[in-house]
Order: C-alpha cells, then sequence, then structure tokens
C-alpha cells in the first residue's frame, strides 16, 4: 500500500474554493450539469451564481446532436440561455464535417447506427439514409438504437461495413453514460470494436482537441477551469487543450472511488484509480457546486 500521495489531485469542497483563479469555466454536461434526465440538485444554483460572479460558462458535451437541440432539451429541464454562455456539441462538429469536407470525401450514402430520431442531426445536408452495409458509402454512429442494446447485437453489421472498408464517423466518442442510474452504451464502445475488426473510425469530441476550439476562442486571454465526470473524455481532452480540469468523482467513475468518511481508505483509491491513467485532473470534486 502506497503511504504518500503527494501526487494526488487537490480535492475541493465546492468551486468557490479557487473561484478566484479561474474566469471561465468549461462544463460537460451529462454527469456534471445532469443525469439524462434531470439537473443535479445544485446545478441551476451554480450556474446563477457564476454568472452573477461574472464568469464565462460554456458548454461542452459530447451529445451527438446539434447545439440548437441540446440547448432546447435543457431549456426543458429548467436550464435557460441567460445561465450560459453558449454550447459546443460533438454533433455540431459532426454536422460541421460532413458539410465542409466528408460528404464530398465518402460519398452521401449513410448507414445510421443509433436512435432513429437522431438523424436530425443531418437535417440540412445532401444525405440518403440506406440500411445496409453494402448500399452505404460510410457509417454514421450516435449511439445504440435502445438504452438496452448491447455490444453483441452490432458485431453483425459492423463486421459487415468493416469487411467493405466503410468510414465509420463517431459522433460521441464516450463509452458509457449514466442515463438515471442506468449505464448505457454509447458510440465509442461501438466505434472501438470497429477498430478491433480492422475499420477507420473518425472521432468528434472530447478528448479532440478541435472541439475545445469554438470555446476558447470565446474566451481569449482568460485562466479556464475544464469540469467534467470522466478520465478518457474529459480530463484528457482538457490536458490536451492546455487547460486546467476538475474531474466529478460522482459521476462515471462513481463505482471506482470511494466516498466514505474515512480519509485513509479514499486516499488509497484515488491513488490506485489515477495511477492508471498519464494525466490527472487539477482537482477533484464531488459534485458540481459553487
Amino acid at each position: 500500500m502506497q503511504s504518500a500521495h503527494k501526487d494526488l489531485p487537490r480535492h475541493l469542497s465546492r468551486i468557490g474554493d479557487i473561484a478566484g483563479f479561474y474566469e471561465g469555466y468549461i462544463l460537460d454536461l451529462w454527469g456534471v450539469v445532469h443525469d439524462g434526465i434531470a439537473p443535479f440538485e445544485d446545478t441551476i444554483p451554480t450556474l446563477l451564481e457564476m454568472k452573477r460572479s461574472k464568469r464565462h460558462v460554456w458548454l461542452l458535451s459530447n451529445a451527438p446532436r446539434r447545439a440548437a437541440v441540446v440547448a432546447t432539451f435543457l431549456e426543458e429541464m429548467g436550464i435557460t440561455a441567460d445561465m450560459y454562455d453558449g454550447i459546443m456539441t460533438s454533433g455540431e462538429a459532426t454536422f460541421q464535417a460532413l458539410q465542409d469536407r466528408y460528404l464530398e470525401k465518402w460519398g452521401r450514402k449513410c448507414l445510421h447506427i443509433g436512435k432513429a430520431e437522431d438523424v436530425v442531426l443531418c437535417d440540412g445536408l445532401d444525405i440518403e439514409f440506406v440500411e445496409t452495409p453494402e448500399a452505404a458509402d460510410f457509417l454514421l454512429c450516435t449511439g445504440v438504437a435502445h438504452f438496452d442494446d448491447t455490444a453483441d447485437m452490432y458485431h453483425g453489421v459492423l463486421r459487415d461495413a468493416a469487411t467493405r472498408r466503410l468510414p465509420f464517423l463517431c459522433a460521441n466518442p464516450d463509452r458509457i453514460v449514466h442515463v438515471g442510474d442506468k449505464l448505457v452504451l454509447c458510440p465509442g464502445t461501438l466505434a472501438d470494436i470497429y477498430i478491433e475488426m480492422g475499420g477507420q473510425v473518425t472521432w468528434f469530441g472530447k478528448p479532440y482537441r478541435h472541439v475545445y476550439g469554438h470555446c476558447l476562442a470565446a474566451m481569449p486571454d482568460m485562466k479556464i477551469l475544464a469540469i467534467g465526470d470522466a478520465m478518457p473524455t474529459d480530463i484528457e481532452g482538457a490536458t490536451g487543450a492546455g487547460i486546467d480540469s476538475a474531474l466529478v468523482i460522482g459521476g462515471i467513475h462513481r463505482d471506482h472511488l470511494a466516498s466514505g468518511d474515512e480519509a485513509a481508505v479514499r486516499q488509497n483509491q484515488f491513488y490506485e484509480f489515477f495511477s492508471g491513467f498519464p494525466y490527472q485532473p487539477t482537482y477533484t470534486l464531488e459534485k458540481l457546486i459553487w
């Protein structure tokens, strides 16, 4: 057992503890702001306090939907546009890339993997949706068709597509997400399987640096803190973008990080967890609270 933990990130009780150091914030949505169904208890008071304190707040999500669609979803939850400065999503980045280059490069016949309603991501694009890999020029993955679906249900279509060497466009690099208390597969899991089959994947969203560009350009010359709940996307992405980060430990990794009162137990569990990554957050945080 390790006896010293000097390299662990600083644990915060609330964002307000270090608020004086940061003018701008990039917040993940699912797992930090809401659970896929409703905002967390402290979300709206925290966003209101951040705006009252004249902090700049951008929401950066791996949602495979256009930014305007996500804004409407948030408003239905009670998170209105006056509580933040802007939204960028992996879906928005995917749309822009299809429009600017990939339809011309790959062709316009698309086999979509995901919920039927997610095809609105492509509204306004010259795309023909097809039903089989044999008819497709590329795959667009926005998720699984149903929350109860398992990865093996997609092996057949992925293998057929990989055999045909179809490009796979992943509109959300997340591997799993909590919907309430339920774990649901995300596109990143299917993309990983496709790579194992020898397929080519193009990724949009965190941790890839380009998706941070819009947020950073809107907050020039500011000290920025990114807050997220996933190490391979939020924390790796912030590290690659050269900004500080805070990991919400009650999010996607909650089963791996102790939440008990015994400090020594928690410290050792934190050490074991973070030693598995070549990067780490600047801070840890129980939840998004000012």
